[in-house]
């Protein structure tokens, strides 16, 4: 989510790549839903991890900023950027993925979610 909404807020004022601690996962059709409400596309979106994001030529070292929204994503970026000159921020952010029993009850959780993310940008960087 934080991805694209970076990416619709800025466009190509600013570089961003989603990273997590693991790539296994498929996008969540929650997200995918809670996000097209407001414009942003994740349908094509995939996760991919530090080691990943290296492989396909994207050194770590490269980035200024990497922002992470939960405590292990906090940790392996502490960890991986250790010798490098970058600034790791942790942005507590609600995780939806287990809240909620119905439907509407799970993408009021994500959209809670996604509007805390946008709200970080946001007084990060104010709108584009």
């Amino acid at each position: 989510m934080a991805e694209g909404i970076m990416k619709k807020m800025f466009g190509m004022q600013a570089y961003v790549q989603s990273v997590g601690v693991r790539n296994d996962l498929e996008i969540d059709g929650f997200a995918i839903a809670v996000c097209a409400e407001v414009g942003v596309e994740l349908s094509r979106h995939r996760s991919r991890s530090f080691e990943e994001l290296e492989e396909m030529g994207e050194a770590l070292s490269g980035f200024d900023l990497i922002v992470a929204l939960s405590p292990a994503s906090q940790r392996a970026a502490l960890e991986l950027t250790r010798f490098y000159h970058l600034t790791v921020e942790y942005w507590p952010i609600l995780d939806p993925t287990s809240l909620g029993e119905t439907r509407e009850a799970k993408l009021n959780s994500y959209r809670q979610t996604r509007d805390q993310i946008a709200g970080h940008i946001q007084r990060k960087w104010g709108n584009a």
